[in-house]
């Protein structure tokens, strides 16, 4: 330390001596007296063969995931059962995995109020109703430049949003009717036209430029614009309208969450409690917008949010299969 140094320096220090920590006044408490958080009572009970999908739930230990499993059940339950809202928003990824018949089944059992989805997801379903297929190879398709220029996904839907958007339709609504009126060869796998034939609500809420219907000619900004907008009003009226109920959001990790915050941003300015609420996420992983906009910030200080974390082609059949 040269001579500058000791002149700055005016503390003194500090050593300290090898000397065990006394112990002999160690406080302790009986085990029985203390709060804990696993307790046999909550664990897991074995299945024996030939147990039900309602005796397998039953069996999963009331714990963590377990535990939020058997609360969602429970409130889609209560809700059905009381004649609340349950509305699902769900991203393309969920039909891409093949759940459209799982969607469908559960419209017709009453456990769907109204159905949301992303651009993508109109797009996935629509395909499925015409072809019984969709999901192209990107990486193989985008070389040659022919991805996203299925000609029928192009050209067809986005006249039948052109068409349904003129004529003061939703985006949804819009393809809904499309697919009534010209039946596709597939339909029954299709959750819009299963939807639309159970008079059940679906709207569409479209980022510009994300889609790929976007890329073609035929694409109006303003009728998917104005179909949109006019979507996410519906939508706003439908979330007023959760007091006591239960909103999903499946696969959406941006646009949905975003959606579904301003929904309740609005309802609330309108005076619309949503007392009671149960939000839940269902996704392979937690991400920030998933979690904050739909299972902490819009039940704040008056209802509960859950996030179910696996893959949407296990944890959606099976809570379909509970509700049964």
């Amino acid at each position: 330390m040269g001579e500058t140094d000791v002149a700055r320096y005016s503390g003194r220090t500090v050593k300290f001596e090898y000397e065990e920590f006394d112990l002999s006044g160690v406080r302790t408490y009986p085990l029985a007296s203390r709060k804990s958080k696993a307790n046999a009572p909550d664990f897991a009970k074995p299945c024996a063969p030939g147990t039900t999908i309602g005796g397998f739930v039953d069996a999963l230990p009331s714990i963590l995931a377990g535990a939020d499993f058997k609360a969602v059940v429970a409130a889609m339950r209560a809700a059905h059962a009381g004649g609340r809202g349950i509305v699902w928003g769900i991203g393309a990824h969920v039909l891409k995995t093949g759940l459209s018949p799982v969607l469908i089944d559960l419209m017709a059992r009453g456990f769907v109020s109204a159905l949301a989805m992303n651009g993508a997801g109109v797009i996935h379903d629509f395909e499925l109703a015409l072809s019984g297929s969709t999901s192209e190879d990107v990486e193989e398709a985008l070389g040659p430049g022919r991805f996203g220029m299925a000609e029928e996904t192009g050209s067809l839907l986005n006249a039948a949003i052109t068409s349904g958007v003129r004529s003061g339709l939703g985006l949804g609504q819009a393809v809904g009717r499309f697919l009534l009126e010209q039946p596709a060869p597939h339909a029954p796998l299709s959750v819009i036209a299963g939807a639309a034939a159970l008079e059940i609500p679906v709207t569409v809420h479209v980022a510009m430029g994300t889609d790929i219907i976007h890329m073609h000619p035929s694409a109006s900004g303003a009728a998917i614009g104005e179909g949109s907008l006019r979507d996410f009003r519906y939508f706003t009226s439908m979330v007023s309208g959760l007091e006591g109920g239960v909103y999903l959001n499946c696969g959406s990790a941006v646009v949905l969450p975003e959606v579904f915050l301003k929904a309740v941003a609005l309802a609330r300015n309108q005076g619309h409690s949503l007392a009671g609420l149960t939000t839940v996420n269902i996704d392979f992983m937690r991400m920030y917008r998933p979690q904050t906009n739909v299972v902490s910030r819009p039940v704040a200080g008056v209802g509960k949010g859950y996030s179910l974390v696996g893959h949407h082609e296990i944890l959606i059949p099976l809570l379909a299969a509970s509700l049964a």
